[in-house]
């Protein structure tokens, strides 16, 4: 049972999670500092600093939720009962973020702080048993490879389809009620409604399946222990927050880019139909459809030379794609959607094998101490994504605090210049520091494959 093909629409199922997740994630990333800056009325650098604090609290967090759901019993399994309980409450306080009260500047502060940490707590509860799914669904590496390019097809489809929606719903209901406070709340009512729906397909859709050698229960104590131990994961971990860093300085600072350096209100008009997109939403698009175009390439490449040697690449391309968009002028725009389409494939070929090399982790650790830990290796992988994204988020309101950033105003040369920086070199920081990490992970698939024919043998001898 353990080395059985996954089905097509198991696949498809465990890949609606993450489209769940990536629909809010997408938003997050790509307009929560726009929307506390320029429409809740919020200080950039007030944010900023909001973001570390809450997201310090938040990856402290995922541990502990990858440590009760290893200890969770129930007829679902250890894993698929969160997506049950938790899918609507992710709904709800989603939608609760957007919504922005008559407060003063402090009340408004704090409104943020409750909602975002609220949101970002219900996040981990949902996502860090999501994560852990991938590595009790199959035992056979080259399957996690697809099953992890299939949820990383569906989480950019799930962005692609966010940033389709959020600009047209937000227009439509400030148009309908008046209010753009109110047309935000409601856009991100339907994406919410979206996401609850998916998670819950994604619960009905999937199978554990893999069972721990040892069937005793272990100290949390010994759990940690290994952990600790465990040099892949603290690697992998390093590689994760410094790849977070680079994508999240670049969705945080791509809308500034548009509205206050490229300065262009025109539309891209879209062929055969009578409607257009503006050039914040085509370059964002672009984005999510050339990171799905990564996806697709990397597991037969992957499979064929390797997860460390596709990552090691795809970075260094990033790196200097990246150097060469700080160059490109605002009037260029043709050029500026090529660059994105590029450094967009190469960010989107590395996910799946993050992803992937945490299921890895969790038997490596098993076969090194007989234990498994599922929940908390992959703990990490949403510690690693939450610990790079609040480095990357604090840093871009900082930034734009710093550099004299003021909302709905002619922005100076010295803050477009500090935009440009925050697509371009900044991001680059991020791509060098994942090399350096990635380039001493040493679980090649000849380990891999020997550690997974051993656990098997094991396992079955049970």
């Amino acid at each position: 049972m353990i080395a059985d093909k996954l089905r097509l629409k198991e696949k498809i199922g465990y890949g609606f999670g993450d489209m769940a997740s990536s629909m809010f994630w997408k938003i997050f990333g790509m307009y929560l500092l726009f929307f506390y800056t320029d429409i809740f009325g919020l200080p950039a650098a007030a944010v900023g600093t909001m973001f570390l604090i809450t997201r310090i609290w938040d990856t402290l967090f995922d541990p502990v939720v990858g440590v009760l759901s290893d200890r969770t019993r129930s007829k679902w399994g250890k894993f698929r009962p969160y997506l049950l309980w938790f899918a609507l409450p992710f709904g709800l306080i989603g939608t609760l973020m957007f919504i922005t009260p008559s407060f003063g500047t402090t009340g408004k502060l704090v409104y943020a702080y409750v909602t975002y940490s609220l949101m970002m707590m219900v996040y981990s509860m949902i996502n860090v048993p999501y994560a852990s799914l991938l590595g009790v669904m199959s035992a056979d590496v080259k399957e996690r490879n697809v099953l992890s390019s299939f949820r990383m097809v569906f989480a950019f489809i799930g962005s692609f389809v966010a940033l389709i929606l959020i600009e047209p719903l937000v227009s439509f209901f400030t148009g309908t009620t008046g209010s753009p406070q109110t047309g935000w709340t409601l856009g991100v009512m339907v994406i919410a409604t979206l996401c609850v729906l998916f998670f819950l397909g994604c619960f009905y859709l999937t199978k554990e399946r893999i069972k721990p050698i040892e069937t005793k229960n272990d100290s949390l104590k010994d759990d940690i222990k290994d952990l600790f131990r465990n040099r892949p994961w603290w690697i992998l971990l390093g590689a994760g927050i410094a790849a977070l860093i680079f994508n999240s300085i670049r969705d945080g600072a791509a809308v500034y880019y548009f509205k206050y350096y490229v300065q262009d209100t025109g539309n891209f008009k879209l062929p055969f139909i009578s409607a257009s997109l503006s050039l914040t939403t085509l370059y964002l698009i672009l984005g999510q459809a050339f990171n799905i175009v990564g996806i697709i390439f990397v597991t037969p490449l992957s499979n064929k030379f390797g997860k460390k040697s596709i990552y090691l690449g795809a970075m260094v391309i990033a790196t200097a794609l990246s150097i060469g968009f700080f160059f490109i002028p605002n009037q260029n725009i043709a050029m500026i959607m090529v660059m994105q389409s590029l450094i967009s494939m190469c960010a989107g070929s590395i996910f799946p094998l993050l992803w992937s090399m945490y299921a890895d982790i969790s038997d490596y650790s098993e076969w090194k101490t007989g234990r498994r830990a599922t929940g908390l290796i992959f703990s990490s992988s949403s510690m690693s994504q939450k610990f790079g994204w609040t480095l990357g988020g604090a840093l871009t309101g900082w930034l734009l605090g710093y550099y004299g950033f003021q909302a709905n105003v002619v922005q100076t040369g010295e803050v477009q210049n500090g935009i440009r920086l925050m697509l371009s070199i900044f991001p680059a920081i991020g791509t060098v520091l994942s090399v350096i990490f990635i380039s001493l992970y040493p679980l090649n698939e000849k380990t891999m494959n020997r550690i997974s024919l051993e656990l098997n043998e094991k396992r079955l001898s049970l």
